[in-house]
């Protein structure tokens, strides 16, 4: 089971931090964890991911502004937003799954993020 927490409202320029905690199973058992988000009428799109070893990738929209992370210990997963822009509002949720690259095999509630002035 994820949840997902840490949404809210900010104006642009802004700066959110989600995070992410397993209730069910040990983070370090998924190869990949993921962030995604869903605008309204768009399609769900990942945000970034990172794999068991640390590594990342993030959309093209979001790097050098947002960073994800994960701490093993808490068996949590956060994303960082920094410099938010009002077409990062978007329901956010984290996934988990057992192949990097691949499709989720899990996925969390979402956290609505909302950019505006």
């Amino acid at each position: 089971q994820l949840q997902a927490s840490g949404g809210g409202s900010v104006q642009p320029g802004g700066t959110l931090r989600l995070s992410c905690a397993c209730a069910s199973a040990s983070i370090f058992s998924f190869d990949a964890m993921g962030w995604y988000r869903q605008a309204p009428e768009k399609e769900r799109e990942l945000v970034a991911e990172i794999a068991r070893d640390g590594n990342t990738r993030y959309a093209d929209a979001v790097k050098g502004r947002f960073t994800i992370s994960r701490d093993n210990a808490k068996n949590t997963v956060s994303l960082e937003m920094n410099n938010l822009k009002p077409e990062d509002a978007a329901v956010y949720s984290c996934s988990a799954g057992f192949r990097w690259g691949g499709s989720p095999d899990y996925w969390g509630h979402g956290t609505q993020v909302t950019v505006s002035s």
